[in-house]
């Protein structure tokens, strides 16, 4: 679980929310509007774009208070009229600590109470199913065998930024980006979108492709076809976007396909290539991304005599550049480029400076099926079906011609309870409507109690698994296939039986005790020998790895991975992840410890 989501590196947007109320930045809901209706320009949805900045304070409190999550920073990331994209002082990346949770808890339900949620990894959804205008249920295959779930259906598959597949969506309606670079994983090839599109689903802005201004490109593999991205945030704590003769030729804040264009008019000009340049202040602040970007051998850092050498301009150029910069933050002239906001000033030749070359990359899909503000997938005469919900990056119209950075996790956000609403509230109609169907029956045996003291007041009550059907309880085939992938919870269990009513605070069961790592010892001068793709370990925190076979399991995706080969990456690994997820994801491929260190794993 997590796609594309696990990546977000800058933060989730949120108007009128607590932590800027407490940090006094004059925001408004309706600025919010007005800024991504603004960037949407003539694709904007206004009733979509609504429910996403009208909704967005209590997405981002919702994640703070229900999963105890850290988004008390705030930066102003390009297009946006005020700091309002979220993250958290921890050291991760926010797409990963907000999803994480999210699956956590997930995962916590479907253990504790698999009459109500069951989750089946590795399925390959491979129909929609529906009669008339109703969809169904779903159609799935599961090691080669076919099985049929009824009910509601939420569809949240992403989008098609990574399609370069026989039916590439991407060559189909912007056959101009299929040879760039992607920051998405390879599962992004827009499977839900097809079939959708196969049932008389609505397809809108499909050639509305953001292709972001900032890739990383490895200079040990320039060619790439994956990308790391290099975070909006960079930019928005003052790095600047520099060509080959140390000149600047952008506001590094304006929208993503504007700089992107900027980019591409520096290649026609033949002053590639560009690279970001961060002072040691904005080093300082984003000091985990610099630390991760230069793990990953992205991100130098040098000196000032270096970065002109680096570019191959003169010291007397790089200086001008900075001097007539200093001059536009201070306000003594005007920035020739319209640059209105400025951090982390001023850039002196005698400092430090963290710098990555930089190209634009395929990163996300506008484009997709059409929904209304309900988050009801319409059909191709603008009508909903029923029982059928899109959510996240395959509803297309949600962020128009161009999205704000910061906006796609809070389009999963907002949008995923719209549609969780929208697809609860279905299921209840149908159900106080005395439907028959497999989708009221998987509630179990419903009880209405109307309170005649109580005018207004209506209970509703279950008896826990007794409905029956395919979808109710847990059938032996979903056991079995449960019980195949092994997964076992690593995080705080929601049960009656917890020790706190507040999800966030109940105690870690101990599901992981059976985890023992291998007696078998290898030196770290053994590890450096399997640096293949074909033959790979890694160390990790006195553990040591073959993920070989293993690379696709990654979420991250393999690239991910490959930058480690055959070392030590304790140091990245703690950056993004909590301990536990080595027993509880990839116990299989831990094969012993590192000699002479300590196991420090803690889960």
């Amino acid at each position: 679980m997590g796609g594309n989501s696990t990546k977000a590196t800058s933060g989730i947007n949120g108007a009128l929310t607590q932590t800027q109320v407490e940090e006094k930045i004059g925001d408004s809901v309706k600025q919010f509007y007005e800024d991504t209706l603004k960037s949407a320009r003539e694709k904007a949805r206004p009733d979509l774009i609504k429910v996403l900045t009208y909704k967005s304070a209590a997405a981002v409190e919702w994640l703070q208070e229900v999963f105890n999550l850290d988004l008390t920073l705030v930066s102003r990331l390009g297009g946006h009229s005020f700091p309002r994209t979220h993250r958290g002082h921890d050291a991760k990346f926010p797409g990963m600590a907000i999803t994480y949770a999210l699956m956590q808890r997930f995962e916590e339900l479907a253990e504790a109470e698999p009459e109500r949620v069951q989750l089946i990894k590795k399925a390959n959804v491979k129909k929609i199913n529906k009669d008339g205008n109703t969809v169904t249920g779903v159609t799935y295959l599961f090691n080669n065998e076919e099985t049929t779930v009824e009910g509601p259906v939420i569809l949240a598959t992403g989008g098609y930024a990574a399609d370069f597949s026989e039916t590439s969506l991407l060559k189909k309606w912007r056959p101009d980006t299929f040879d760039l670079s992607t920051t998405n994983g390879a599962h992004a090839t827009g499977d839900g979108h097809k079939m959708l599109a196969s049932i008389g689903a609505n397809e809108i802005d499909m050639d509305a492709v953001q292709v972001h201004p900032t890739g990383l490109v490895d200079p040990k593999d320039p060619t790439a076809k994956t990308k790391f991205l290099a975070a909006e945030a960079l930019r928005g704590e003052g790095g600047l976007l520099l060509n080959s003769k140390g000149q600047r030729f952008t506001d590094e804040l304006e929208h993503r396909d504007y700089v992107s264009n900027k980019l591409w008019e520096q290649k026609a000009a033949n002053q590639w290539p560009i690279r970001l340049v961060l002072n040691s202040k904005a080093s300082n602040v984003l000091d985990f991304h610099t630390r991760h970007y230069s793990g990953r051998g992205l991100m130098k850092k040098m000196t000032g005599a270096e970065l002109v050498k680096d570019i191959g301009c003169s010291e007397a150029e790089l200086s001008k550049t900075f001097k007539d910069y200093n001059s536009y933050a201070d306000g003594k002239e005007q920035d020739p480029f319209g640059k209105k906001y400025y951090h982390n000033g001023p850039f002196d030749i005698n400092d430090t400076f963290h710098v990555a070359l930089m190209e634009p990359v395929l990163h996300f899909t506008m484009g997709g099926i059409e929904i209304n503000d309900q988050a009801q997938c319409l059909n191709n005469q603008g009508k909903p079906f029923d029982g059928l919900f899109v959510c996240g990056e395959l509803a297309g119209g949600v962020h128009g011609a161009n999205r704000l950075g910061g906006s796609s996790l809070l389009g999963c956000v907002v949008y995923g309870r719209v549609a969780g609403d929208s697809a609860s509230k279905y299921l209840f109609q149908k159900v106080l409507n005395g439907s028959t169907s497999v989708a009221a029956q998987r509630l179990g045996q419903i009880s209405l109690h109307i309170d005649p003291s109580q005018p207004g007041k209506v209970s509703v009550e279950w008896s826990q698994g007794a409905g029956t059907g395919a979808s109710s309880g847990t059938t032996d085939s979903a056991q079995s296939r449960m019980e195949q992938q092994s997964q076992a919870s690593a995080g705080p269990v929601m049960t009656k039986n917890g020790d706190s009513d507040d999800p966030a605070k109940v105690s870690k069961p101990n599901a992981l005790k059976d985890f023992k790592v291998p007696d078998d010892e290898y030196t770290l001068e053994e590890v450096a020998k399997h640096n293949k793709k074909e033959d790979l370990w890694i160390a990790v925190k006195g553990v040591v790895m073959n993920v070989t076979d293993w690379v696709e399991e990654h979420p991250g995706g393999p690239q991910a991975l490959f930058s480690h080969m055959g070392k030590d990456a304790s140091e990245e690994f703690e950056m993004l992840h909590d301990d536990e997820v080595i027993p509880k994801y990839a116990a299989g491929i831990v094969i012993g410890r590192v000699k002479g260190q300590e196991v420090r794993l803690e889960y």
